[in-house]
C-alpha cells in the first residue's frame, strides 16, 4: 500500500451557486507548478441550488468535496474547510476567482524561508466576466480576503472566522490577526479577483450594515 504524504498546503474554496465559474477556479489550481501531492484542495459547497454539485463532480478525483445541506454563509463555509484541512499552510480562493500557476509555489516559498512570518499575501488583478483585465491592486493598500497564505496554527489561535459576519468577514479576521502578527506583501499579481454583478459586495445596504458591526466589534480601529 502506497502511503500518500501529508499535504504542505490546504487550499479552501468556498462555493455557493458558482456553476459558471468554479471549473475555471479548480483548473487554475490543478495547473500549479507546485507538486500535486504536496497540496490538497478542499471545496465546500454551501447549500448550492444550481448545478454546482455537478460541476464539482467532474473533478472528484482531484478534490475533496464537503457539503452544507443548507446555506450557512461564507465565514461558516470557510471555517468548515479550515477544520478539515491537513496542511501546515492554509490559503483561501473564492469559487468565482482563479490564480496564476506560480501562486502556491511563491507564497509557500516565502513562508518556508521565513519562519518568523505567519502570513504572506500577493497583489491581484481584477477581471470581468470574460477575464478581461480591469486593474491591478496593491494587497496592502486594498486588502482582499483571498490571496493570503497563513500558517494554519495562526488562524486557529485567533479563533478562525467570526460566523456572525456574513459580509466583511475578511476585515474582521484581518483586524484580529494583525493585533498578533503581520502579513508580508509580495508585489506580484498572482490572484485574479473576478468582478461581476453577483458579487456579494455589490449590495451596499448589507455592506454598510456589516461595516457598522465591524466598527462596534473593533472600536479601536478605523474602517
Amino acid at each position: 500500500m502506497v502511503m500518500r504524504r501529508a499535504p504542505v498546503i490546504s487550499v479552501v474554496v468556498a462555493v455557493h451557486n458558482q456553476e459558471r465559474f468554479i471549473g475555471r477556479c479548480i483548473r487554475s489550481l490543478l495547473r500549479q507548478n507546485y507538486p500535486a501531492d504536496a497540496f490538497e484542495m478542499i471545496i465546500v459547497d454551501d447549500g448550492s441550488t444550481d448545478r454546482t454539485a455537478y460541476a464539482l463532480a467532474l473533478f472528484k478525483e482531484d478534490i475533496r468535496i464537503l457539503t452544507h445541506p443548507v446555506n450557512r454563509g461564507l465565514p461558516a463555509t470557510i471555517n468548515t474547510g479550515i477544520r478539515a484541512a491537513c496542511g501546515q499552510y492554509l490559503v483561501r480562493v473564492d469559487g468565482d476567482d482563479y490564480v496564476q500557476m506560480e501562486y502556491l509555489s511563491i507564497l509557500s516559498m516565502f513562508l518556508d524561508a521565513n519562519p518568523e512570518w505567519q502570513a504572506v499575501a500577493c497583489d491581484y488583478h481584477t477581471v470581468d466576466d470574460v477575464e478581461a483585465f480591469i486593474a491591478r491592486y496593491n494587497c496592502e493598500l486594498f486588502p482582499l480576503g483571498c490571496g493570503i497564505m497563513f500558517r494554519i496554527e495562526s488562524l486557529i489561535d485567533i479563533g478562525l472566522y467570526n460566523e456572525d459576519f456574513l459580509m466583511h468577514e475578511d476585515l474582521d479576521l484581518r483586524t484580529r490577526f494583525l493585533k498578533k502578527s503581520a502579513i508580508h506583501r509580495i508585489a506580484l499579481p498572482l490572484y485574479r479577483y473576478r468582478k461581476h454583478k453577483l458579487n456579494m459586495t455589490n449590495d451596499q445596504v448589507v455592506s454598510d450594515h456589516y461595516l457598522s458591526m465591524l466598527r462596534d466589534v473593533h472600536p479601536d480601529q478605523t474602517t
